[in-house]
């Protein structure tokens, strides 16, 4: 089964020495009076409701599954009153409106509970994860009486969300969609259509589900300029807030997956169903980056959350396996033969895990400070700041933090060895479950595409510079200080170097638009990397300043810190001259001739 501990001095490390969390908050008058003991403790409270709730239902999640029966769907054992707790909890509301019954707290202390969460399990956490989506969009683009009578239930926890993009013909192409809105009585819309790969979207654990679906009206143009939202119920809410008549919207059947078994993933019919306009006509995919922004940076922290996971029981693995000697020699002469955390290898990994998850959580904490900064800074142009920074780092947090949980959990296996192969000890369904976090919400390849081509080369560059003159001030600040020399050399290095591609690319891509597809992926992996580069010369930079306080934490984020800088960060000079290699070996290939 394994092991979950949250790793709350860490996120405290992060919050408070690093990003000075208290600080910031003072200076938007809505978080004016969110202060690090009330941090602390909502966390600490989240922890343990992770690790002694939720977190003992992942395997059962896994092994049970979804059952679909005449369109219903029953959750694994245990999964509906896990989620009983977690709304009495008030857990749902955490960051919501209080004008709609929401505790208002910011939104850097919802990302640190979801890290935990998805550590704990991935399955359960995105039946609420998807709902906090919805209400965020309605919220942002609903009419006053839906928001009246929809966020309210959503807030509690009472009803949950879920987003409908995808159909059969179409995933990341919704110009394509076929999902039809015909006008009907009393302001509401017939939808008809068929989506598919509907996370929760049918379920036994709360007593409404609100779908958001994307569609087209009779007059809409052709492409994503003629697309509409809709909220979609399951039941028809009244207004004094009970439920009415069964909507026609109906699961047709569930999917049968590699994993996130405990969560069902439904094809959805709607057949005539009532649906209610949000935003206006014909801006629906606009309206829908709310919620797809939010499930991004949602992913990039099951992306943290696994890399987390598989960290944690790789370690508790590698300090109990007795497996040959040190080749230095006996590190434990009393026993058979020494751990395996006494091999290079087994470091290697072990550290490549730790690197990562350290990383991630101090660039994840980052971005959802940023957004809160975007919501609720009282000035305009700090607010338009914080919202340039989310438009480049999104698509970086979805990709790159997903991309190394995979790497990661295959890292946890091979620790394991044998062992890591056997499900009960639960390692190989971390490597399962996080697959899929490179494919939904859009592929990596396509945020990647998105990062490169409409976040960099569409404004010439200007946010990637905007966030590089952060980089270059830390680099300032700290070039002459001999202790940091190992940090600040290697980060100032790749800025530049970073600076070259994207000219370059944006040159060629000139040329030809294939160049920016074939360049993609591996700028991806350099920003990743430079973004990583930055947050670790940054805790480097605290660790220094205490290391002499006798606590062995900063000694150890130091030796990571050493580790990231020398054995991961050298693959982007692999990864730039992939870049730099174009489009001609990709495209040089007759399609037949494949």
């Amino acid at each position: 089964m394994g092991q979950y501990q949250p790793p709350l001095r860490d996120m405290q490390f992060v919050l408070h020495e690093l990003l000075q969390v208290e600080d910031q908050l003072a200076g938007m008058p809505r978080h004016a009076e969110t202060n690090r003991e009330l941090i602390d403790q909502i966390i600490e409270e989240g922890g343990k409701f992770c690790a002694e709730v939720i977190f003992p239902l992942n395997q059962v999640g896994d092994n049970e599954g979804c059952q679909w029966n005449n369109g219903e769907v029953s959750t694994p054992t245990g999964f509906k009153e896990a989620y009983r707790q977690y709304c009495e909890a008030g857990w749902p509301s955490l960051t919501c409106d209080p004008d709609f019954g929401g505790q208002g707290l910011p939104q850097v202390v919802h990302n640190v509970l979801y890290e935990m969460l998805n550590s704990s399990n991935l399955s359960w956490t995105m039946y609420p994860g998807l709902s906090h989506g919805a209400y965020e969009c309605i919220h942002a683009h609903g009419s006053d009486e839906l928001k009246k009578d929809y966020l309210p239930k959503l807030v509690s926890g009472e009803w949950t969300g879920t987003m409908c993009l995808t159909e059969p013909h179409c995933g990341t192409d919704l110009g394509i969609l076929r999902t039809k809105a015909e006008p009907g009585a009393d302001g509401a819309y017939l939808i008809t259509g068929t989506k598919i790969f509907i996370s929760s979207g049918e379920h036994d654990m709360a007593e409404n589900i609100v779908h958001l679906v994307l569609a087209r009206l009779p007059d809409a143009p052709a492409g994503t300029k003629g697309i509409s939202l809709f909220a979609v119920p399951k039941f028809i809410p009244n207004h004094d807030g009970t439920l009415g008549p069964r909507n026609a919207a109906v699961c047709g059947s569930i999917e049968h997956k590699m994993g996130i078994h405990g969560n069902s993933t439904c094809v959805m019919n709607f057949d005539s169903a009532q649906g209610w306009l949000l935003g206006q006509p014909h801006k629906g995919l606009q309206a829908m980056f709310v919620m797809m922004n939010a499930a991004r940076l949602g992913v990039g922290m099951q992306g943290l959350g696994l890399t987390e996971i598989a960290y944690q029981n790789s370690l508790a693995y590698a300090r109990e396996r007795l497996q040959s000697r040190a080749l230095t020699g006996a590190k434990a002469p009393d026993k058979v033969a020494d751990p395996i955390i006494v091999h290079p290898d087994v470091r290697r990994m072990l550290l490549t895990q730790k690197a990562y998850a350290e990383a991630g959580r101090a660039f994840s904490y980052f971005v959802a400070l940023e957004l809160d900064r975007s919501l609720d800074h009282p000035d305009e142009a700090a607010r338009k700041e914080a919202d340039d920074v989310l438009t480049l780092l999104i698509p970086i947090i979805k990709a790159f933090l997903t991309d190394n949980a995979f790497d990661c959990t295959n890292l946890g296996m091979q620790i394991l060895g044998g062992h890591g192969f056997i499900s009960e000890w639960g390692m190989e369904q971390y490597v399962r479950d996080a697959r899929i976090a490179q494919i939904y919400e859009g592929t990596n390849t396509i945020q990647s595409l998105d990062l490169l081509a409409r976040k960099v080369l569409a404004d010439q560059g200007a946010r990637l510079k905007q966030f590089g003159r952060r980089i270059e001030s830390f680099v300032i600040a700290h070039k002459d200080d001999p202790a940091m020399a190992e940090f600040i050399a290697p980060l100032a290095d790749l800025a530049e170097k970073t600076q070259k591609l994207t000219m370059e690319i944006g040159m060629k891509g000139m040329q030809n638009p294939d160049e920016v597809g074939a360049a993609a992926v591996p700028f991806m992996k350099v920003a990743g990397h430079l973004v990583f580069a930055y947050f670790w010369a940054r805790m480097a930079r605290v660790a220094l300043e205490k290391q002499d306080s006798g606590d062995d934490f900063y000694r150890a984020k130091l030796a990571t810190a050493r580790y990231y800088f020398s054995k991961l960060l050298p693959e982007t000079a692999y990864w730039i001259r992939v870049a730099r290699a174009g489009a001609e070996p990709l495209m040089a290939l007759d399609a037949d001739l494949f």
